[in-house]
C-alpha cells in the first residue's frame, strides 16, 4: 500500500466516492481550492455542479445542504474552520439534526460537515478551539475524528454513505504531520468502533485526534521505564464504542483520557462519568484527565505551546494514576 498523508488520505476519500455516486457533491468557501487543499482539482475533474463554491455564510450552506440532503443529494460540505459554526447552530442543531425524529424516521439526511479544528499553527483564538464536546451533546448527529490516514479515508467514506448527520471533523496540525499506508480502492471502517493502537497492561490511555501520536509517543517513553500503556482511540465520539474502552480498563485497572480540547466539561468528562458508572469496580486509581487550560487558545507561539497538552503531560498523568 501506498503511503501518504492524511491531506491525500481525505482527498482520495471524496474522490472515490464521488466516482461512485453522482449524488455526492460539495459544498463551501473556496472549496474549489480547498482548505489546506484538501479538495484541491475536484473542481476540475467533477465540473462546477458538483464543486460548488459558496458566498462566505456558514448559515446558507448548512441550511442548503439540509434541503438537499432532504431531496436526495449528499452533501459534503466543508466549514473552513469548526470556529465558524456558532453562526449555522440553528441549521445544524435544530434542523438536521431533529429532522428524521421529527418526521418519524421517515426522513434520511446524508449529510457530511466537515470542519478542521486544532491549535498548533498559530492561528489564534478564533480559529484554533475544539469544539467535539458541542457536537457529542446533540442526539442526531454521529460525530467522528480519526487520527491516522488510514482510519480518516475509511470513515470519511462510511460517513458519506451513512444516511444520517455526519460531523467529521479533522486536525489541521494531522494533514501533513500523519503519514501511514492507506490502499488506493475505496474501503469502510465502521462509525462507532474504536481501535487499540498499542496494546498495553498497567494503564488504560483513551485519546483522540493529535493527542493519539503524543499518547503513543509518551507510552514509548513509560516502556522504557518499565509502564505498560494500552492506547485506545475512539475514532467516533458518537455514537462512542463503550465496550472497547471499558474492556481495556477491566484488563488495566487504570484510566487516563487525553484531549486538546479544554478540560472542562471536554470529551473525556463522558468518557470519565461512563467508566465510572460502568466500570468502577475495574479501577484501582482515580481517572485522570489531560486537557488544555480553560482559557482560549493563545496566538503567541510560546504561549500557544504552553497552553496544548502534550506527551510529558500523558507521562505525568500516567504516573499519577500508578503511583510510579
Amino acid at each position: 500500500m501506498p503511503t501518504v498523508t492524511f491531506m491525500q488520505a481525505v482527498h482520495s476519500a471524496l474522490k472515490l466516492e464521488m466516482e461512485r455516486d453522482p449524488s455526492v457533491y460539495l459544498a463551501g468557501v473556496d472549496i474549489s481550492i480547498g482548505t489546506f487543499r484538501v479538495t484541491a482539482g475536484l473542481l476540475e475533474e467533477f465540473g462546477e455542479r458538483r464543486v460548488r463554491d459558496t458566498p462566505i455564510s456558514e448559515s446558507a450552506i448548512v441550511g442548503s445542504a439540509v434541503g438537499a440532503a432532504v431531496c436526495g443529494l449528499r452533501p459534503v460540505i466543508e466549514l473552513m474552520f469548526v470556529d465558524f459554526i456558532g453562526v449555522s447552530l440553528d441549521q445544524l442543531f435544530n434542523q438536521a439534526a431533529k429532522m428524521k425524529y421529527m418526521f418519524g424516521g421517515r426522513a434520511k439526511l446524508p449529510i457530511v460537515m466537515r470542519a478542521n479544528f486544532g491549535g498548533g499553527l498559530g492561528a489564534a483564538a478564533q480559529h484554533s478551539q475544539s469544539l467535539e464536546a458541542w457536537f457529542m451533546h446533540v442526539p442526531g448527529l454521529k460525530v467522528v475524528m480519526p487520527s491516522t490516514p488510514y482510519d480518516a479515508k475509511g470513515l470519511l467514506i462510511s460517513s458519506i454513505r451513512d444516511d444520517n448527520p455526519v460531523v467529521f471533523l479533522e486536525h489541521k496540525s494531522l494533514y501533513f504531520t500523519a503519514t501511514g499506508e492507506v490502499p488506493d480502492e475505496a474501503y469502510t471502517v465502521p462509525i462507532g468502533k474504536a481501535d487499540v493502537k498499542r496494546a498495553g497492561e498497567d494503564v488504560t490511555v483513551v485519546a483522540t485526534a493529535k493527542m493519539v501520536s503524543e499518547a503513543l509517543s509518551a507510552a514509548e517513553t513509560l516502556a522504557g521505564e518499565g509502564i505498560s500503556v494500552e492506547v485506545v482511540d475512539p475514532r467516533t465520539l458518537s455514537p462512542l464504542d463503550e465496550e472497547t474502552i471499558l474492556e481495556s480498563v477491566k484488563k488495566t485497572n487504570r484510566l487516563v483520557v487525553a484531549h486538546e480540547e479544554v478540560k472542562f466539561a471536554g470529551s473525556g468528562a463522558e468518557i470519565a462519568a461512563m467508566v465510572a458508572e460502568k466500570g468502577f469496580d475495574d479501577l484501582d486509581a482515580p481517572i485522570v484527565r489531560v486537557g488544555a487550560p480553560f482559557t482560549p487558545v493563545p496566538f503567541s507561539p510560546p504561549l500557544e505551546k504552553a497552553f496544548l497538552p502534550k506527551a510529558e503531560n500523558i507521562v505525568a498523568a500516567v504516573k499519577q494514576v500508578t503511583g510510579r
